[in-house]
């Protein structure tokens, strides 16, 4: 399988899933604004209509973002790179700290459990009682059984 070095210690696939933890500059609540958040899922839409990067799942916090995707083309790194860059310039001024944090699933890991992870964040975090109350997050293509 080709890999990609984008850093000492990052990989890069197409094909791997990998769970994106990424975080607002100053950990600023931007995600508190229905609008911010908008932009953000449309990116996401954006890169998968691209080719990029399918979401298996996401949810924005306040601070910062969840993405458990699928890499389809290009790199990790250029990826997020693009997502980051983009919904900056959308939302305006500076958004994200410069860097993220990933890890490659394993082909052995639970994949709807790390999702089910990933998506109880509010819960965890005590924002929400029930996850159903907490709007930021969805799930793509997830069987429960």
């Amino acid at each position: 399988m080709p890999y990609n070095n984008l850093r000492t210690g990052r990989h890069s696939a197409i094909g791997l899933t990998y769970h994106v933890t990424t975080v607002t500059r100053d950990r600023l609540p931007i995600f508190l604004d229905f609008d911010a958040v908008r932009l953000v899922v449309r990116q996401l839409k954006t890169l998968y209509n691209e080719g990029l990067a399918e979401t298996v799942c996401y949810v924005l916090m306040p601070d910062h973002l969840h993405w458990l995707m699928t890499l389809r083309g290009g790199t990790l790194s250029d990826t997020v790179r693009l997502l980051k860059g983009r919904t900056a310039r959308a939302i305006g001024g500076s958004v994200w700290q410069p860097n993220f944090h990933d890890h490659a699933v394993r082909s052995d890991e639970d994949l709807l459990a790390l999702a089910r992870y990933i998506v109880a964040n509010p819960l965890r975090a005590r924002l929400v009682e029930t996850l159903g109350d907490y709007p930021w997050w969805d799930s793509m293509g997830l069987e429960s059984g």
